[in-house]
């Protein structure tokens, strides 16, 4: 009986194992690709034709990270896998961009890569194998596919690069990037580092490259012993006319040129004349052939205007806007501009334009992370909005898009190394994209830096962002553009967003269609970027030069203080009572946990405005640093009981002491309810402590008496 077929490559000194044939035989392909424990499950099933009117190809990645693979129950009501995390997402981008340009652009057969994580062992990362799971899957099947690809995650660990590094060596890392590719090309890159230097990148790009190739042969040698794989099937989704593409491009080609060559900055200006001479074109046919064939028309006169106006670009260097190829867009910005907010900035380069808010939080608003391969909390959120209007467009709003979780994360990356070691604060920014015409997401960046100092945090250093794209022809010739627009972002070969500070690269995400880029051409965008990224840096500079010193009047201050693992029961007390009273009496919130490392309790108070602030931090110290209580000295407490022999005062914040019934008047009292209640506010001496008990001793008496002499 056929069990399948097992095979096996070293990659950075790991072995990975791809078995395909045994599980999952109804799928189109099918393969089980384990590293260490983790093992991923994927599968891909293409329909055998395409549905009618469809012109693109309807492709869907889906990853989804079982509980089980970790040993782990899910939480919730339900205790069931539920909607995709966002970790869940930004991995099903990742692939998805790496596979999507592979496909033939004539096949629109509706498809479905399907990665499942089913072992995890805590070490081996998932998504560094979820590329090469999904590309072995369509290499064993009969899906027309111009790969194989694969995906690999290069880290930098004390100045040496690893490949398909730990999750325990990653922590170390000041340097990871994914990158995918093919045997000739890299397609894709998304990373975060500290301040890297374009060499770095490359280097670290090239190191990559390697094993990719390593990893496309072996699904070359995979797919030659399963029958199956080959031949790949046939298929016809489209149809085509020679004679009706040469008619529409005769036509159309130099008016698209004249178009293009008018460089003008008017996003619809351009939109309408590339719209008028559509309309030209339709007129040159009949109303039954373009009921019978206006899709194919359509789709001639794109292909027509975005041959003219790369042909423009690349011949007579001339951009759609009438930019210089390395010329930025008009930046202006502005912080503080919106009241009560925490912090707030808008940042508008071209037609493109964020508005990002800064919210500040303690420990309890930290986000909750509960999945099958992290459990813990993160202080640091960024969220990405992207509404219909920002492009003139009306459409129905269905939750958060993946492409706005995608974008969030990149902005969140290159931004979050600058934040304060020390930082105390759970951190949220959100951008607001109100207009967008070319990388919103470098928008983002940039108004999230200028939102942070506008709210006094004390970043490291101010972070910029732009966006790079290339036109290049088969003969090699290219050209390389600065700040791209969104048009050029869609007829162009390549979109590289790159952020960084004045020192270096924290972050990058790259998408590649054009085969065969030299790392010359890419080194030269990495060049040119860093030059725009500094002008950029400039400009909002201009703005703010440094954060402010002091938050916005409306944000809550926080303080964390470090206290001794013996203190953490004693500022909590019995049932939390200690802590809830400290709550009580000061108005702000206080947060307590233990260090794993050091074991120590860390404190954190959140409050709003000084007085608050500083009499929370007052009650904490002195429990946790508490001063000597003192025989013979003289306090002033609250009564904390009433009991019939006596009251129990606070001497400090967690040490109480007792005013006998007979130490607290000069005369005989026979109620204590009747001279006292909770919360009286006494003064009273130390006289000594109970030897049996080790309580202390008060007498307020004493106090009374001497008051007397006085008047006597």
């Amino acid at each position: 009986m056929n069990i399948g077929i097992k095979k096996s490559i070293t990659i950075g000194g790991k072995d990975i194992s791809v078995e395909t044939g045994k599980l999952a035989k109804q799928a189109d392909g099918s393969v089980v690709l384990q590293m260490g424990n983790t093992v991923l499950l994927a599968t891909v099933v293409s329909s055998k034709e395409a549905k009618e009117g469809i012109d693109f190809l309807p492709l869907t990645v889906d990853y989804r990270e079982k509980f089980a693979a970790a040993g782990r129950i899910p939480g919730g009501f339900l205790r069931r896998e539920a909607r995709p995390s966002d970790m869940e997402v930004l991995i099903m981008r990742l692939v998805d961009r790496a596979l999507r340009p592979l496909f033939p652009d004539d096949y629109h057969a509706e498809t479905q890569v399907m990665i499942q994580m089913m072992a995890y062992d805590g070490e081996h990362m998932p998504d560094t194998l979820a590329g090469f799971a999904a590309s072995a899957a369509l290499a064993v099947s009969d899906i027309p596919f111009n790969g194989p690809m694969s995906e690999v995650r290069v880290a930098r660990v004390d100045g040496e690069f690893i490949v398909n590094p730990l999750k325990s060596e990653l922590e170390k890392s000041d340097m990871e990037i994914m990158i995918a590719g093919t045997m000739k090309d890299v397609v894709m890159i998304e990373g975060e580092m500290h301040e890297a230097q374009e060499s770095e990148l490359i280097e670290a790009i090239k190191i990559a490259h390697e094993a990719i190739k390593l990893q496309c042969q072996f699904q070359l040698d995979l797919a030659a012993e399963v029958p199956a794989s080959s031949p790949k099937r046939e298929y016809n989704h489209e149809d085509n006319d020679a004679a009706i593409e040469k008619k529409i491009n005769d036509f159309a080609y130099d008016k698209c040129r004249e178009v293009a060559r008018q460089g003008s900055a008017d996003k619809n200006k351009r939109s309408e004349g590339f719209k008028a001479i559509k309309e030209e074109v339709k007129a040159l046919f009949t109303d039954e052939e373009l009921a019978a064939g206006g899709k194919m028309i359509s789709g001639y006169y794109s292909k027509t205007m975005k041959e003219a106006v790369r042909d423009v670009i690349l011949n007579e260097r001339i951009r759609l806007d009438g930019r210089k190829f390395d010329e930025i867009r008009p930046i202006w910005s502005e912080v503080n501009y919106l009241p009560m907010v925490h912090g707030s900035a808008v940042f508008t380069r071209g037609e493109t334009q964020a508005l990002m808010t800064l919210t500040l939080g303690g420990k309890m608003q930290e986000q909750m992370i509960d999945s099958a391969t992290k459990q813990g909390t993160e202080k640091f959120m960024l969220h990405y909005n992207f509404p219909p209007f920002s492009t003139g467009e009306a459409y129905p709003i269905r939750g958060v898009s993946r492409r706005e979780i995608g974008h969030g994360n990149l902005a969140l990356r290159g931004l979050k190394f600058v934040l304060p070691d020390d930082n105390p604060y759970t951190i949220r920014l959100v951008s607001e994209i109100l207009e967008s015409n070319g990388s919103s997401s470098m928008a983002t960046v940039c108004a999230g830096t200028l939102a942070l100092m506008d709210g006094g945090i004390p970043i490291k250093a101010p972070v910029s962002g732009i966006a790079m794209g290339l036109i290049m022809n088969k003969e090699g010739k290219y050209a390389v553009l600065s700040d791209i627009l969104g048009d050029e972002d869609h007829l162009g070969d390549m979109d590289f967003k790159i952020t960084g500070t004045a020192k270096g690269i924290t972050a990058c995400q790259m998408d590649i269609k054009v085969d065969g880029l030299p790392y010359e051409v890419l080194t030269e965008a990495l060049e040119q970027a860093k030059d725009g990224r500094l002008h950029i840096l400039g400009e909002i500079l201009k703005t703010i030069s440094e954060p402010n010193a002091d938050l916005k009047p409306s944000a809550p201050r926080v303080e964390t203080i470090r206290v001794p693992n013996e203190a953490i029961g004693a500022i909590i007390g019995p049932g939390g009572k200690i802590i809830q009273q400290i709550q009580k009496d000061t108005g702000a919130t206080v947060m307590i946990e233990e260090d794993e490392k050091t074991g120590e309790g860390i404190v954190q108070i959140l409050a709003d405005g000084a007085e608050k602030m500083d009499a929370a931090t007052k009650s904490i110290r002195s429990i946790a640093f508490p001063p000597t209580v003192e025989e013979g000295a003289i306090y002033e407490g609250k009564v904390k009981s009433v009991q019939a022999y006596g009251v129990f005062v606070e001497i400090m914040p967690g040490v109480d002491g007792l005013i006998h019934v007979s130490e607290f008047a000069n005369e005989r009292i026979t109620k204590m309810e009747e001279v006292a209640k909770e919360g009286d506010l006494l003064k009273f001496k130390v006289v000594g402590r109970d030897p049996k008990s080790k309580k202390w001793k008060l007498s307020r008496k004493v106090l009374l008496e001497k008051e007397e002499k006085k008047e006597d």
